[in-house]
């Protein structure tokens, strides 16, 4: 998913640059308008969520950083001796990590990156999101499983959004019936004069996530279940 209009990236350089003076607006098919903070993108390891930490935490070997923003996940596991390669389709974000330190980048989608295999790949804040729809859920697992090692591991984080809408007395929830996934939602980012297209991002719940792992030949495990919907999982080579 390259964005014609780099509003992340803009928004990231300015404050790496010491020119912080506004927060990167979302804007979602949910109807909702949302902040980014850019402070929360230069997170340092104690300020990161618990699952993300865990995530770090049982990263090995040499790990792809897929969706790395900043770079905040790729500088502490370059700290704890990982070889690690920090890859996202921003090219402001690709000169932000490389300016931070971290080591080796590639900037463009994570298809139509080619590399040996990685012992891990990381996909947080969401990052499975860059699939944007579940019909697309199956091509990007099987790229995922050409960039592993055979004893590699797939950690990725992400949230069932069904407390989004409307539940009924007996539990049930209403959800669009338009034949499309609830989790499907279309964003667009907006910073300063800069406003994105919208684009499609993805919010998975673990069991349709599980059932497409198993589709794909991969275990998935859940590691760690958030507080609000959210959950830590990890995918396998059978």
């Amino acid at each position: 998913m390259i964005l014609k209009k780099d509003v992340l990236g803009k928004a990231l350089l300015d404050y790496q640059h010491g020119q912080y003076t506004e927060d990167i607006k979302t804007y979602s098919s949910l109807d909702e308008e949302d902040i980014l903070p850019l402070p929360y993108l230069f997170r340092s390891y104690e300020e990161m969520p618990s699952l993300e930490q865990k995530a770090l935490e049982l990263c090995r070997g040499k790990v792809l950083d897929i969706g790395c923003g900043a770079g905040n996940h790729s500088l502490y596991l370059q700290e704890k001796g990982h070889d690690v390669v920090a890859l996202d389709s921003s090219k402001g974000a690709i000169e932000v990590c490389m300016q931070r330190g971290v080591q080796n980048t590639y900037c463009g989608e994570v298809l139509h990156f080619y590399s040996d295999p990685f012992d891990t790949l990381l996909l947080l804040m969401n990052g499975i999101g860059i699939t944007g729809k579940l019909r697309y859920l199956d091509d990007i697992l099987n790229k995922f499983k050409s960039l592993l090692n055979p004893n590699g591991q797939i950690l990725l984080d992400s949230s069932d959004i069904i407390y989004m809408f409307e539940a009924d007395e007996d539990g049930g929830h209403w959800v669009p019936n338009d034949s499309t996934y609830y989790g499907e939602v279309d964003f667009s980012m907006a910073y300063k004069n800069l406003k994105s297209d919208p684009f499609p991002w993805l919010y998975i719940d673990f069991n349709t996530l599980r059932r497409a792992a198993e589709n794909n030949n991969l275990v998935c495990e859940m590691i760690s279940e958030g507080e609000h919907y959210d959950y830590l999982a990890r995918l396998s080579l059978k």
